[in-house]
């Protein structure tokens, strides 16, 4: 039957969630180019409206119908056809909130992976590329993780999107990092956040909305939701204090975007693990969950040709592996789960592994095949003019920060903004 509180507490979460996704557009609009802000932003939105309806037409249907074990779901509610008011099965809330909780996580997802190709991805481009992976990609592993497909069969476990969210969108990221290649002046001069209060508003209102992500995902008012609820909380604040010592040993400077970093790091981590672990140990996973993500980023930054901008391969793709494993070792029966290897089961550890390599294998193979198809319908990047002039203008004809001239609405070849900007 209907519980009128589960159901008020599903819708209140999805709210939440639904936040997260303007959160994620001030995160990455800071980290970018003053040139570049209203584009990024408005790719983070076009990701929310694309997603959205893609989930409603074919996705939901996609991840959620079916039987147990598969590949991906059926076709059978396509177009929302048979969900309705009535309870979602085994559960006390109606389907379509649930359709819609979940609505807000592929809508998410999607705009996570914008932020590896912001500043020089052509935005026509990249609402056909929402459109395709938001199908392709998160549905399927969606079904994978929590959808009843074959991991869920197989015995891995993944709380609120270990799979689908987090090492889909940050593998996926470095597949069109890699398709896309990097900004016209990465490696050239440096490329320094624009607005770093932005990078950490940001970062703060997705923490926020994490507690609905994760706290929701028990569907109702019950221990798995308050646990994960408790560590969402616990699990950000200890990597966060990691970082601050990472960042002091390194440069004895605790930087703003290396705190929005490991806040992001830390929500990332205890997402899959929520109500797996107890208290004390998703603190644990926090700060130590922090330290591959933040060498990577040290080594990308110094050490490769990788411009994947917004850090989405350390900060989702490798936070949610690691998290992943950890539950493989320190999940307990007493808390809601599986009994991990530290308790004596290392069989939850094996198929938290092989989750670990399916996932992020689908992820990066089918993003990469599917950038390339659709490089080769249309140009997937902006021309070095569009870039030095920024994608603000050349895409959208409006800025985020207007001159005290105006703005300047149409760009050409004898445009003095564009004369000046290539000259730079």
């Amino acid at each position: 039957m209907i519980d009128t509180g589960d159901t008020a507490w599903v819708m209140a979460a999805t709210a939440l969630v639904f936040v997260m996704s303007p959160a994620v557009g001030l995160l990455y609009a800071g980290l970018i180019r003053s040139k570049n802000t209203l584009n990024t932003f408005m790719m983070v939105i076009a990701s929310v409206v694309v997603a959205v309806t893609t989930w409603a037409i074919v996705g939901y249907s996609l991840a959620f119908d079916g039987g147990a074990g598969g590949f991906i779901g059926g076709l059978d509610n396509a177009f929302l056809n048979g969900v309705s008011l009535e309870p979602l099965e085994g559960q006390t809330i109606p389907e379509v909130v649930f359709f819609a909780f979940q609505a807000t996580f592929v809508a998410l997802t999607t705009a996570l992976v914008s932020g590896a190709i912001v500043e020089r991805m052509r935005f026509s481009a990249f609402l056909l590329f929402a459109a395709l992976w938001s199908v392709l990609v998160y549905a399927v592993m969606a079904h994978w993780g929590f959808g009843g497909g074959w991991l869920t069969e197989l015995g891995t476990l993944d709380f609120a999107g270990g799979v689908p969210v987090e090492m889909g969108s940050g593998f996926s990221a470095l597949a069109a990092a890699l398709v896309v290649g990097a900004r016209k002046d990465y490696g050239r001069q440096a490329i320094l956040p624009h607005n770093t209060v932005l990078v950490l508003l940001g970062a703060g209102l997705l923490w926020f909305g994490w507690f609905g992500f994760n706290g929701g995902s028990g569907l109702g008012i019950n221990e798995a939701g308050v646990l994960a609820f408790i560590n969402t909380l616990l699990t950000p604040a200890t990597a966060v204090l990691m970082w601050f010592i990472l960042d002091y040993m390194r440069g004895r400077k605790i930087t703003a975007v290396g705190a929005a970093t490991a806040i992001i790091v830390g929500c990332v981590a205890i997402t899959p693990a929520g109500p797996f672990v107890s208290p004390g140990w998703a603190m644990l996973l926090g700060a130590l969950a922090a330290i591959p993500c933040w060498l990577f980023i040290v080594w990308r930054t110094s050490k490769t040709n990788i411009d994947d901008t917004g850090d989405v391969l350390a900060a989702h793709g490798i936070a949610g592996l690691f998290g992943m494993l950890f539950i493989g070792f320190f999940a307990q029966a007493t808390w809601g789960g599986t009994d991990g290897l530290l308790y004596g089961n290392p069989e939850l550890l094996l198929h938290q592994f092989i989750a670990t390599l399916a996932a992020p294998a689908y992820a990066f193979v089918v993003t990469y095949i599917l950038l390339r198809v659709i490089g080769a319908v249309m140009p997937l990047r902006a021309t070095e003019k569009d870039e030095a002039v920024g994608l603000d203008i050349v895409e959208h004809g409006e800025e985020a920060y207007v001159s005290g001239e105006g703005a300047i609405l149409v760009t050409g070849d004898g445009d003095p903004r564009l004369e000046e900007a290539v000259k730079g």
